[in-house]
């Protein structure tokens, strides 16, 4: 569903009760690119990341147009930049009862004082219930940048909140997909390589292997339908293989 024709920014659920947001973009010198937002609508309903400030507006009406904005509960991310929680006070006026939602370190360094509300830091491996839908928390340090990163996996779908990892380039892609996007997504990191490389990456991508996801919700691009342990691992792979290249 379209919620904004001028920008193209649309809505679709990706699993039960699960809500992909997109909005489509040109940027300057590198061609077209999207950025996604993920709704968890439930009893006390989560939205992960938040878009960059100048999104706020057409984020809002697309959350608008599954459920009240105001009953928003949590504002969840992945770690601190400006597409993951750059409108996270926007979004804390828009939804009163809302706090942001993090891991521990982004809490203590960043989100305790740059927030206008105090966030809940959720701990490694830490369960939230939503109601119907429970979210994990997963710590995941320079993964794939960033000491303060980390991913939820809402465990009654098995989809994985899986922030910039699989970062597809392109705008006109479909909601989900079955069709592969390690090729394209290691295409785009060969061309701007975001990775930090750290000696956990592979520690830290079996772990969320070892969750079974079967949807992997993506940042930029499509979000993915499939063994979602199997394509982690083969990431992994494709990145060590980069380090030693």
């Amino acid at each position: 569903m379209i919620t904004n024709r001028q920008s193209g920014t649309n809505v679709h659920e990706i699993a039960d009760g699960i809500y992909r947001i997109n909005t489509p973009i040109v940027i300057d010198g590198a061609g077209a690119f999207s950025f996604n937002q993920y709704l968890i609508a439930d009893d006390q309903p989560l939205i992960f990341h938040t878009g960059p400030r100048r999104l706020f507006p057409l984020v809002r009406e697309a959350v608008g147009s599954v459920m009240p904005v105001g009953s928003l509960r949590y504002i969840a991310f992945s770690h601190v930049e400006a597409d993951e929680c750059g409108s996270l006070n926007e979004w804390l006026g828009a939804a009163p009862l809302s706090v942001p939602l993090c891991g521990a370190v982004a809490a203590t360094v960043s989100i305790g004082d740059l927030a206008d509300r105090a966030p809940r830091a959720l701990a490694d491996g830490e369960l939230l219930l939503l109601g119907t839908h429970s979210v994990r928390w997963f710590d995941a340090p320079h993964v794939p940048h960033g000491w303060d990163c980390g991913f939820l996996a809402e465990e009654r779908t098995a989809t994985l909140l899986c922030g910039d990892l699989f970062t597809q380039g392109g705008a006109d892609l479909p909601p989900l997909t079955e069709a592969d996007i390690l090729g394209p997504g290691e295409a785009f990191r060969h061309g701007m390589d975001y990775f930090a490389h750290a000696k956990n990456t592979r520690v830290m991508l079996e772990r969320l292997a070892a969750a079974k996801p079967a949807t992997l919700a993506c940042m930029h691009g499509s979000a993915w339908r499939g063994d979602g342990a199997t394509l982690l691992r083969a990431l992994a792979d494709a990145l060590a293989a980069t380090s030693v290249a």
